[in-house]
């Protein structure tokens, strides 16, 4: 019998330590996320063996893994029901903020400032998800029309209607970006979200052109311009405006202070942003595309062939350090720079190795007699097709241990063709079919390939390294 939410809900709760023992929580796509009073209260062997839980990843938050669409149920009834705060509503909660402080300085410096891009990037990701689906159909219908596969008005105004959907995001995403980043930084969001637009704003060309800065025949090579730095630069803008604010507020009169603190705020930063933070984050963004263009864009087959193969192998064992994050700004530079992502489709293979070696798991479970773990996949399964990979990584090849290599290996097969043809993509998101409609042109018949070769692959290293007796009593 399935286990319903309310009853599931109920089990967590109880095994955190209950509800007073709860600051607040909220939700990314597959996790139930709970900012924890004390750790020691929780009772970790009760949750990672409750039923309807896939993982437990004890971060700067606690972070139970339920899945796709129940992590989303489950957080509204800890905070409807249960009168848990949300997170986004409890950000001047002391005990919150002293809690998070804390689990910081015990992460150490790379783990917090990966979990800090996390905290930025992940409520933006169903947007960036959308945007990137709606640019792939316009894209897709700007190319028909233009062969002459389909014509009309009708067809045409699809194509301008997904355009503007796909552009309201990503055409503004810095924007976003510095609204997010103010809120983790603590500063005014309106204020991050200024910086984020005035990194994109037209007078910045007149104001570089003013100081000999612009390039007129080289746009692109100025040493400021539009989007000169990208989110790199906006992020760390949008840090120093934090630090500004504060400042500046400490010294001003309350009664000046809704007027006289946002102007000095923004003209100090604005000017630091256009003067320093963004030819210098402009020339890292510029490095980073030339240094990965050498490995990602090489015209060397072996080089492309074996650059996908071990990005893709290697990219779990990223997720499960939390390094993954760290590669949404590069997944953002490349997409300012070069007008697609090709990294995205590479890593995207290792949700299918998982794939293919859960449906090996699967058949020698059932051989094996293990009704649990064919439970176990038979939900999860579908999740990862979908692109949603957590449930599998956590509910079936990381416990087992070696079938999490195995998929890995066998993603590598998936990484190495997608590199090898060149795949872009528009956004990035989850992977698995649900990314098909992100691919450019013939991207997406190659990126569908390769997920059939990873699944494949996968299927069969797994199968011809994992016997029964592996599984029997897991």
């Amino acid at each position: 019998m399935v286990k319903n939410n309310e009853t599931l809900i109920k089990e967590i709760v109880g095994a955190v330590g209950g509800t007073e023992n709860i600051n607040s929580a909220t939700n990314c796509m597959t996790r139930l996320r709970m900012n924890i009073k004390d750790k020691s209260k929780i009772d970790q062997d009760t949750l990672k063996n409750t039923e309807g839980v896939m993982g437990v990843v004890d971060a700067e938050t606690l972070q139970v893994v339920v899945g796709p669409g129940k992590a989303k149920k489950l957080a509204d009834l800890l905070i409807e029901t249960y009168k848990v705060p949300s997170s986004s509503d409890s950000s001047n909660n002391w005990q919150d903020n002293k809690q998070a402080v804390k689990d910081r300085q015990n992460q150490g410096k790379l783990k917090s400032a990966l979990e800090l891009i996390a905290n930025i990037f992940i409520p933006m990701i169903p947007a960036i998800i959308a945007a990137g689906i709606f640019q792939g159909f316009s894209s897709l219908l700007g190319t028909m029309l233009g062969e002459g596969t389909i014509s009309g008005e009708f067809w045409d105004g699809m194509r301008i209607t997904f355009a503007l959907i796909g552009n309201s995001f990503l055409g503004y995403f810095v924007i976003f970006t510095g609204v997010n980043a103010a809120k983790r930084f603590g500063a005014t969001e309106a204020l991050g979200g200024m910086i984020g637009a005035a990194s994109i704003a037209a007078p910045l060309v007149e104001l570089s052109t003013l100081v000999g800065l612009y390039d007129a025949e080289e746009p692109l090579n100025s040493i400021l311009t539009t989007g000169k730095g990208g989110i790199i630069g906006v992020i760390f803008g949008v840090y120093i405006l934090s630090k500004i604010e504060k400042a500046v507020r400490k010294r001003v009169p309350d009664v000046l202070d809704l007027i006289v603190t946002p102007v000095i705020t923004l003209l100090i930063t604005v000017l630091l942003m256009a003067f320093v933070i963004m030819p210098l984050s402009g020339f890292a963004s510029d490095f980073l595309v030339d240094a990965l263009s050498v490995i990602i864009g090489s015209e060397n087959m072996f080089v492309s062939v074996l650059s996908g193969y071990i990005l893709a192998a290697v990219f779990l064992p990223m997720v499960l350090l939390g390094l993954h994050h760290g590669l949404i700004p590069i997944y953002a530079i490349q997409l300012e720079a070069l007008g697609g992502v090709s990294l995205f489709p590479v890593l995207a293979m290792a949700g299918a190795g998982q794939v293919g070696a859960a449906i090996a798991i699967f058949i020698i479970a059932k051989k094996a007699k293990n009704q649990r773990l064919q439970q176990v996949i038979s939900g999860a399964l579908p999740a990862g097709i979908l692109g949603i990979g957590e449930p599998l990584i956590y509910g079936v090849t990381l416990p087992l241990g070696k079938p999490f290599i195995t998929a890995g290996l066998g993603a590598g097969f998936g990484g190495a063709y997608v590199m090898l043809m060149g795949v872009m993509a528009n956004a990035w998101g989850p992977s698995g079919w649900v990314a098909l409609p992100l691919m450019q042109g013939n991207g997406m018949l190659h990126y569908g390939i390769g997920i059939l070769l990873s699944y494949v692959a996968g299927f069969l290293i797994t199968f011809l390294f994992i016997k029964a007796k592996d599984i029997e009593h897991v």
